[in-house]
């Protein structure tokens, strides 16, 4: 199996409610680790031209870019946590590469950093 992973950084607010208490509005500066995974190269000898990955995500990720995520699509109707970003960026990452890339690759997975130590991780 080969894993080829990008890195991408965006700054945002949010408040995230736990068991229907909204914090603070507070801001991060969100890591995106997207990793995308085939058991066999293509004709070239890659899982995916490493740009192709970063433009995605670049796309995917404009719209939250120095805004209040609580009133950015999706997470104006969604508790903005870092599960629910992940979710969100790897599904949307596969819409845009997974036909492309098939058969031999697909979106594996998509992390969040939240802050140092703090990691979610969502798997397709």
């Amino acid at each position: 199996m080969f894993t080829i992973t990008v890195q991408t950084e965006f700054c945002a607010a949010h408040t995230i409610s736990i068991a229907g208490n909204p914090e603070p509005v507070h801001g991060h500066n969100w890591r995106v680790t997207a990793a995308v995974e085939a058991e066999t190269l293509d004709e070239d000898g890659f899982v995916c031209d490493f740009h192709t990955v970063e433009d995605t995500l670049h796309e995917i990720i404009t719209p939250f870019i120095n805004n209040d995520l609580n009133a950015t699509p999706p997470f104006d109707t969604l508790n903005p946590t870092a599960e629910h970003i992940a979710k969100h960026i790897a599904d949307e990452l596969a819409a845009h590469l997974d036909e492309p890339l098939a058969p031999h690759a697909r979106v594996a997975w998509v992390s969040i950093t939240e802050a140092p130590g703090c990691v979610a991780t969502y798997r397709r």
